[in-house]
Parts: C-alpha cells; sequence; structure tokens
C-alpha cells in the first residue's frame, strides 16, 4: 500500500474544471407500510426529499469535499432543476459562470425512490437534445477565461448532447496548447470523439461496447482496441466493486482490487473515481498511485447509499486501516492532516526523539487517551531529524492517530490546527497547557 506520507498528504487546494452534463439527483425517501388498492404496487410514505447536483455535478460536489476548488462549465434549462443545481453548486463554493442557461432545454432529472434504505424505482425527466450551434459558439469563446487557471480537466459525459465532437475538440487543443491534462469518463460506443484526451475513464460495460467485443474476450484484447480507435495516452477501466484496470500505449496493465465492507449502492463511484483521480494528478502524483487512491474511494463509495461524497477525512480514516505508517505528516502537507481532522476534536502532545520510549511517555499517551476515547491525539515530535524507528513506534500505537514531523515549532503548529487541548512532558510528567491564547501569542 502506498504511504500516506507520500502521497495523501502531500494533497494541497488545486483548481479543476469540470465540464459534462449537469443535471439533478432527487431523493425521495420514505417506508413501505402497505400496497395499494388500486394495483398490486408498494405505497411509499414519504418521509423526506431532497435535492442535490447530479452527473456532472456529482463529480463537482466529490471534488470539493476533497478540497478543490472548482468552475463548472455546462449547461442548464431555465427552469427550476436548472435554479436548484445553480444554488447548489454555488453554495458549495463552485464556480458557476461557465454554467449557460440554454432556453427551451430541458434540465435532465433523476427522482430516486428509496424504500427503507433500498432504492426501489428511478424516475427520469429528460429529453436528449443536442446543443446548438449558438450555446456551443459561445462555450467556446470562454473557454480562454473559464481554463486560465486550471490544473486539469475533468470531462464528465453523459451523453446528454453537451459535449459535441467539435466542442470536445476545441477543449482537447486548448488543453494540448496549455498542458492541461484531460480526463474524460465517456459514454456511448464511439471513443473516438475523445481523441485527444490525456485519460480515457469508462466502465467495463462502456468499454467492451467501444471495442465492439464479446464479454467473453480478454480485458487486453479490449484495451488494444480501444488504443486503435483512438488517441489517448492512457486507458482506466473502472470495474465496480471489482477494481480498476490501468492500461498504457505500450500495453502494460495494472490491476487494483477494491477493498470494501460491503456493496451497497454503485451509483455514483465512477463519479468518485474521476474525482480522486483528478486532484491527485493535479498534485502530481504519479497515475497508478492516483489509480490505487481512487480505487479506495470508490471502495467507500459503493459502501454507502445513492451518490455518496468522499472527503479526505474518509481517505483518511480508511488509509489508516490499511497502513500505520499512513499517520505521518510533515509540515509542508498540513492542508490534508486539516481536512482529516474536520468535525473531530483532537488534542496534541509535544515531545522530542531524544527523550526515547520512556514509561513517562507511554503513560502520557494512556492518560491522554483514557481522558476522553473520542478525542484524537496528535503527537508533534519536534525534532528537525527524528528518529526514524521512534516514528514507526509512536506511529504503531493504536491510541495515537496522527505524528507530525518539521514542522517549525510547537506554537506554529497549534496556529495551523488549533487543538482542543495541548500536553506536553517536563520533567518525566504530563503538563497541560490550557492557555493556547498565551502560548501564540
Amino acid at each position: 500500500m502506498v504511504k500516506l506520507i507520500g502521497l495523501f498528504s502531500r494533497f494541497n487546494r488545486v483548481r479543476v474544471a469540470v465540464i459534462g452534463d449537469f443535471m439533478l439527483d432527487m431523493y425521495t425517501t420514505g417506508k413501505v407500510r402497505r400496497i395499494s388498492p388500486e394495483a398490486p404496487v408498494s405505497v411509499l410514505h414519504v418521509q423526506k426529499e431532497e435535492s442535490l447536483a447530479g452527473g456532472a455535478g456529482n463529480v463537482v460536489l466529490n471534488l470539493i469535499s476533497l478540497g478543490a476548488q472548482v468552475v463548472a462549465i455546462g449547461r442548464v434549462g431555465a427552469d427550476m432543476a436548472g435554479e436548484k443545481i445553480r444554488e447548489s453548486l454555488s453554495s458549495e463554493g463552485a464556480q458557476t459562470v461557465g454554467l449557460f442557461t440554454e432556453k427551451g432545454f430541458k434540465t435532465p432529472v433523476k427522482n430516486r425512490l428509496i424504500a427503507d434504505s433500498q432504492q426501489v424505482l428511478r424516475v427520469d425527466f429528460e429529453t436528449i437534445t443536442p446543443i446548438p450551434e449558438v450555446v456551443e459558439q459561445s462555450v467556446v469563446e470562454k473557454l480562454p477565461e473559464l481554463l486560465s487557471d486550471v490544473q486539469i480537466i475533468a470531462i464528465s459525459d453523459y451523453g446528454k448532447g453537451f459535449l459535441s465532437r467539435s466542442l470536445l475538440m476545441a477543449i482537447f487543443d486548448f488543453a494540448k496548447v496549455r498542458g492541461i491534462p484531460v480526463i474524460v469518463d465517456p459514454k456511448g460506443d464511439d471513443f473516438s470523439k475523445y481523441a485527444g484526451a490525456t485519460i480515457l475513464k469508462p466502465n467495463l460495460q462502456e468499454a467492451y461496447a467501444a471495442a465492439k467485443l464479446a464479454r467473453e474476450a480478454p480485458l487486453e484484447q479490449v484495451a488494444a482496441a480501444i488504443f486503435k480507435n483512438t488517441a489517448i495516452d492512457l486507458l482506466m477501466i473502472t470495474r465496480s466493486e471489482e477494481g480498476i484496470s490501468l492500461f498504457s500505449k505500450d500495453g502494460e496493465m495494472l490491476n487494483f482490487p477494491v477493498r470494501l465492507k460491503e456493496v451497497k449502492d454503485v451509483t455514483g463511484a465512477g463519479d468518485t473515481v474521476l474525482a480522486m483521480i483528478s486532484v491527485a494528478l493535479a498534485n502530481g502524483i504519479e497515475i497508478r498511485y492516483a489509480a490505487q487512491l481512487a480505487n479506495i474511494a470508490a471502495g467507500i463509495a459503493i459502501e454507502r447509499l445513492g451518490c455518496a461524497r468522499i472527503n479526505l477525512s474518509d481517505m483518511a480514516s480508511r488509509l489508516l486501516e490499511f497502513d500505520v505508517e499512513n499517520k505521518v505528516f510533515d509540515e509542508e502537507h498540513l492542508f490534508a492532516l486539516q481536512q482529516a481532522l474536520q468535525g473531530k476534536r483532537y488534542s496534541v502532545l509535544g515531545l522530542d526523539s531524544t527523550q526515547g520510549m520512556s514509561s513517562a511517555l507511554f503513560r502520557s499517551i494512556r492518560e491522554i487517551s483514557s481522558r476522553d476515547p473520542d478525542q484524537k491525539l496528535i503527537l508533534y515530535v519536534r525534532d528537525t531529524h527524528p528518529d526514524e524507528e521512534f516514528v514507526l513506534l509512536l506511529s504503531s500505537l493504536a491510541e495515537v492517530d496522527f505524528v507530525v514531523l518539521k514542522c517549525e515549532s510547537l506554537k506554529n503548529l497549534c496556529s495551523i490546527i488549533h487543538p482542543n487541548e495541548l500536553f506536553v512532558i517536563q520533567e518525566g510528567r504530563l503538563q497541560t497547557l490550557d492557555h493556547l491564547q498565551a502560548l501564540l501569542a
């Protein structure tokens, strides 16, 4: 497993453009208590209704949860569903100036009926409408402004008509000139229109359909057929609960099996993968490792009902289950730690490796943990070059949630993460520093 300190902890705030088909996801939740007297069907007693931006909008929401700044580019209708999408994304902090309102276009709506935590029916309101030339031209003219400072472009094609061949070509040409990677989540069985993409990310069914091969054909043969017909650099095939397969043009294949606890709903897992890959690559992480992180994120997503949003805290928790060394952060990567600590209470114990693994240290760690079992414990090692074995031993302790190294000072660390409690060990005894304001003055 890839170490968190080497990969996940390198996550910083990046800027991503999401271009594609936006729709409104509605969730009508309730209980089934009887059969209708009108027909042999269940009656859903509605208890709650909610709506979120779906399709490309779900990619935007996942990216925001992962700490990214997002520019949304697509179209909505001049209707209530379109307004709800715009409001949903704006309220989350996404830039929505790239959402073009098209008169006469009906914003796609998907209403999922959920009874007792199980989706029983989905009702779709949509009409596939090709983008009018005048709207397409407006988008193309705005691309330089909308994409001026993005680090990566994520294209989410749901086949609703927005992403025409000519618009895709304009996006790819712009990205090539600027050196911006483009990741495409495709739709349909004609992948030739995505020529120019950096990474193509179909699911298993889409990959076989595009390759024009039967399901009995080896996946390597499917990849070879797609590369032959499509000018792309990398092919990533998502296989739901079976994981991810990554292919390069030279025939190399890497498989990443997913680790999960329970398959509840695969809805939106592809959006989660697209979001995580985008953030990872924008942070300079190698594709093979970005794929592993995306695979873990997808595993979390399909354990949840509906289009789940995965955040850095979710990722940190899952990575910690795999490898205790993933607890270690340095000052350059405290953004990721801040995200992992969102909504949690935590305390900091400052120490140095010259003290060694003394009985006083063990007693102090256990005493802090026993005070509040629900509160996270962060150990700050003050040494410039701490002993590696000392750090590994600290990270292996069940009571220790995170270890911070190479931070300028305890004062600086506290000014960044604002712990609920602060401790140090002085003369072999645990000392509480109650007045953080005095410490940070």
